[in-house]
């Protein structure tokens, strides 16, 4: 437990600082006279980097060792680079350090999974990754607040006083981390060793398990686009839609720990009917009103506290420890591929009928149920042959 919040202050302090740079970047941007074609292109171009070389830094961690070395190379990349932001001169080397940072998240995030599931094997994996989600989703919140404070009481003078003074919660997460380092050099030490089926490698399991995440992300909105929508249509007054995303991301922290520990108690059926849950956002939060939008965020953010907490905890359950790093590293690649391609389609669809938009995102969100049902079964499976 110690561990995992230590991990989970790290990630509190971390989505502060590019949580709250992100909530910017792209005001940013244009303000140092950026187009908005630069502006999506940088954008695109860091979500597909941030998560396409996750299977790199996944298998380089695993075929190492080196789980904490790759943790804070990423982490010191990742974080640093957010105050020098209120140096850039020009937006073109402000896009080269807002691309960094999503690389340097691609370097840490495979490794630093795969030590949290050594930590959570005795506690809970759900329960564990549910703690880790909920204490990230805080920081997520804080930051971009702390830099609406800047904002409103500086102006567009404000832009490099908020990258400046993201330093902080930058600074406190490294020590953390670094703290972090030093009392569990080995976190490996804290799993539970049982008997179980021994798996070698990336099973039929695994692969199942990652169609259906994929087909997941590939049904999920982006909230820009959701947020786009809520502007054009005058759903949502301006000044609403920030207070929208940030009830989504509450709401995403509290589902994280109840799914969490549901997903320990009942396994497989908790991720089914998370998936059958969240299936319903599009409708509502792609409606014209006030209220069902509001609700559809709310089923948005209890899909996404799912996401980001069960989804990774069931990982340790389908692959053996000195694979955990690779498979992190595809599944995190999977799910952020397919869900940078379902968003570009959903943003197509958008500009041909809603209709379409809000069938293809339930059609592919219930798709991962029939994968999660195999899953399930082939979970039965095992430990009745390793019993034979």
């Amino acid at each position: 437990m110690k561990f995992v919040i230590l991990l989970g202050f790290v990630s509190l302090f971390a989505d502060m600082t590019y949580e709250g740079a992100r909530s910017i970047t792209g005001p940013y941007l244009a303000l140092l006279g950026a187009s908005a074609a630069a502006v999506g292109f940088v954008a695109g171009l860091g979500e597909l980097l941030g998560y396409a070389l996750r299977i790199l830094s996944g298998y380089l961690s695993d075929r190492t060792g080196r789980y904490w070395f790759f943790t804070l190379i990423g982490y010191f990349v990742n974080l640093l680079v957010v105050p020098l932001l209120a140096l850039a001169g020009n937006w073109q080397l402000a896009a080269v350090l807002i691309v960094s940072e999503r690389i340097g998240k691609a370097i840490r995030s495979p490794s630093r999974d795969a030590m949290l599931s050594h930590a959570t094997s005795a506690m809970g994996r759900g329960w564990g990754f549910g703690i880790h989600e909920a204490m990230d989703q805080i920081g997520a919140m804080a930051g971009p607040l702390v830099v609406a404070v800047v904002l409103f009481m500086q102006g567009q003078q404000g832009y490099g006083a908020s990258f400046a003074i993201l330093a902080i919660p930058a600074v406190l997460a490294l020590a953390t981390l670094l703290t972090a380092r030093f009392l569990y050099p080995n976190p490996q030490d804290l799993e539970v060793k049982r008997i179980t089926l021994e798996r070698q490698g990336l099973t039929r399991i695994y692969w199942l398990y990652v169609a259906a995440v994929a087909l997941i992300a590939a049904g999920y909105a982006d909230f820009p686009l959701i947020a786009y929508h809520l502007q054009k249509t005058s759903v949502a007054p301006a000044a609403w839609i920030p207070i929208f995303y940030a009830v989504a991301m509450g709401v995403d922290a509290i589902a994280a720990l109840v799914f969490g520990r549901l997903f320990d108690k009942y396994g497989i059926p908790i991720l089914i009917a998370g998936a059958l849950i969240s299936a319903l956002f599009a409708p509502l939060a792609f409606s014209l009103s006030f209220g069902l939008a509001m609700a559809g965020m709310v089923l948005w953010g209890i899909g996404m506290g799912a996401q980001e907490s069960v989804l990774r905890a069931a990982i340790a359950e389908l692959v053996p420890a000195n694979r955990r790093g690779s498979a992190y590293g595809i599944f995190n690649t999977s799910y952020g591929v397919a869900w940078f391609l379902g968003s570009a389609l959903m943003g197509v669809l958008y500009d041909h009928s809603l209709v379409y938009l809000v069938v293809f995102s339930i059609l592919m969100q219930l798709a991962s149920v029939p994968f999660l049902f195999l899953v399930r079964r082939e979970l039965k499976v095992a430990p009745a042959q390793s019993d034979q």
